[in-house]
């Protein structure tokens, strides 16, 4: 008996069905795979909201809404976070040196739309 040649056809359909079935299986595979998640946060993180004034200024500016543009404290606030974003390689500065917030003269005055 003579082996019948495989034409191309077929040799087609025979790799797009080991296709799917590989697509089919990986696709399983991960849908069923338990997602790890890290039972400590990251030091990096805490350590940089717990001692930033500029980050507890952005929240409180997050919270005045549409007064936020209009508070200077705010427009400082989000001039220096550019500043920070946009210059690699600068130093966080630090507590009292000067950002809004942190001697407390944008909270005493609260979120009145004017300003100054």
């Amino acid at each position: 008996m003579r082996a019948r040649p495989v034409d191309a056809k077929t040799l087609a359909r025979i790799g797009a069905v080991a296709f799917v079935a590989v697509a089919i299986t990986a696709t399983v595979i991960e849908l069923t795979r338990k997602v790890e998640r890290p039972e400590t946060t990251p030091a990096r993180q805490a350590e940089v909201g717990a001692a930033d004034p500029l980050r507890d200024e952005l929240f409180r500016c997050q919270s005045l809404g549409e007064a936020g543009p209009r508070d200077r404290a705010c427009l400082r606030a989000w001039a220096e976070s550019r500043r920070r974003f946009l210059t690699p390689g600068t130093a966080r500065p630090q507590i009292g040196s000067g950002l809004p917030g942190s001697s407390g003269e944008s909270r005493s005055r609260g979120a009145a739309p004017g300003g100054e």
